[in-house]
């Protein structure tokens, strides 16, 4: 299905970019993309991808910061060398794993926004930034260390 889409966004671009039709058609061309770009059921869809993006974006830089601090104190640890690395590594996996469900369940939560936002007949217009800000502000604190 990506492919199909990405096909068809492609081929727009490329007869758009490459036609010989001149000025007078690329307007033509955006005109008509401003009137599809601009209706409200693509609008909601906007909103919503926007959103999750938002969720995703707020859940991880906690968990990269948890996570690489982590990894520094493995590696400043007392031990050979060897042992330090060995550390490090184990703490860099279990990291990444931290930021592998903390990315899980930023999708999952926005995943469940975005369904009982579409679920719904009147999609949301006025508070889904500072809602969901706010609302991945409280998630955020529960998985920053400081």
């Amino acid at each position: 299905m990506k492919g199909k889409i990405g096909l068809v966004v492609g081929l727009g671009v490329g007869y758009v970019l490459g036609s010989r039709a001149g000025r007078e058609r690329y307007e033509q061309i955006k005109a008509q993309w401003l009137k599809v770009w601009n209706r409200e059921p693509v609008q909601f869809r906007v909103a919503q991808v926007q959103d999750f993006a938002k969720a995703q974006v707020a859940a991880v830089p906690g968990a990269l910061w948890n996570g690489a601090v982590k990894v520094v104190k493995a590696a400043a640890d007392s031990g050979t060398p060897e042992q330090r690395l060995h550390s490090a590594v184990d703490t860099a996996k279990d990291a990444a794993e931290d930021v592998a469900d903390a990315a899980k369940d930023a999708a999952a939560e926005a995943k469940r926004k975005t369904a009982s936002r579409s679920s719904s007949s009147k999609p949301a217009s006025g508070a889904s930034a500072s809602e969901t800000s706010s609302k991945s502000g409280a998630k955020k604190t529960g998985t920053e260390a400081e």
